[in-house]
């Protein structure tokens, strides 16, 4: 069985809570793991939280929701339309952020890599940052 949904909310702190909720409700229907709707959950908070946070930085935008549910893998996008990462690769490094006078831990990409099974991300400076990730949401 497929199924597919998409979500656009605007770029606030409240709008995180809602796309982890219906992405957790979207998952409901493969009869996932509580551990897999679980990590899911907490990759979603990191990736839409990133978009906020570090895509926007206070300013206006979408963030865009997009899941893929094939049998029990389930495909997500986290898309923001906002600054872009300059380099990727430093970025999704261990304790790297951009917001030290705010305190962030600099762990938002080692969350999602730890509780998904494939984590991929594209940015380009000025057009905005696609965040991919896929889960089994049962046991093999």
């Amino acid at each position: 069985m497929e199924n597919h949904m998409s979500i656009r909310v605007k770029a606030i702190p409240e709008n995180e809570s809602l796309a982890r909720s219906t992405i957790a409700a979207f998952c409901l229907s493969s009869d996932p793991t509580v551990d897999a709707v679980n990590d899911v959950r907490t990759a979603v908070s990191e990736a839409v939280t990133n978009s906020i946070v570090h895509g926007y930085d206070g300013k206006e935008g979408d963030v865009l929701i997009e899941a893929q549910l094939t049998g029990d893998v389930l495909a997500l996008e986290i898309v923001d339309y906002g600054v872009g990462i300059a380099d990727v690769e430093m970025a999704m490094g261990d304790f790297f952020t951009t917001k030290e006078e705010e305190e962030r831990s600099g762990l938002g990409f080692t969350i999602m890599r730890t509780f998904m099974d494939e984590l991929s991300v594209e940015s380009k400076i000025g057009v905005g940052t696609t965040v991919r990730m896929k889960k089994r949401l049962r046991n093999a």
